[in-house]
């Protein structure tokens, strides 16, 4: 039996509705702390589903950040010494570099930083999922930086070798 104080059941427009919430701030809205707090803790870091571990997540590891940070640093230190090394009558062997470098030269850093750069986001894009089912995208960014790093060693060896010259 119901009572004359309990409320009506809700829809039938008997009694309006009452927000019985204290605070009145919309927990959903988009500020510097919620992307903050997000970025450092995020809730999920992966998929829901072991079948969805390899898919793209918006949280990545902070590793990644790092590694992008030394790949175009490197890219910007490899700019520098393939100039200094083309003074001294190198030849850059990148087809593509070669002609923006010969046609558009002030260009060169530019091209250069954003061929890298793009590269850099797909893989961190990426990270998770395996090329041809053998290896995380991850593992090659990593392998890239060591590269690009023997790269630079090699070309600072050159610079050194042509001033001794």
């Amino acid at each position: 039996m119901s009572s004359a104080n309990e409320n009506p059941p809700a829809g039938d427009g008997a009694t309006p509705f009452v927000e019985r919430r204290v605070n009145k701030r919309d927990r959903r809205a988009l500020t510097f702390w919620t992307f903050l707090r997000g970025s450092l803790s995020p809730r999920r870091r992966g998929g829901r589903r072991a079948s969805e571990q390899e898919q793209p997540v918006d949280f990545h590891e902070p590793y990644l950040l790092l590694l992008s940070i030394l790949m175009l640093v490197l890219s910007v230190v490899d700019a520098f010494l393939t100039v200094t090394l083309m003074t001294h009558g190198a030849e850059e062997t990148n087809p593509l570099l070669a002609f923006v470098l010969n046609e558009h030269p002030r260009l060169f850093a530019v091209v250069k930083m954003a061929l890298t750069g793009m590269g850099v986001v797909f893989l961190v894009a990426v990270a998770r999922m395996k090329f041809f089912r053998l290896v995380r995208a991850s593992v090659v960014l990593q392998l890239l930086v060591l590269a690009y790093f023997a790269l630079v060693a090699y070309e600072a060896w050159l610079v050194q070798w042509m001033v001794v010259l």
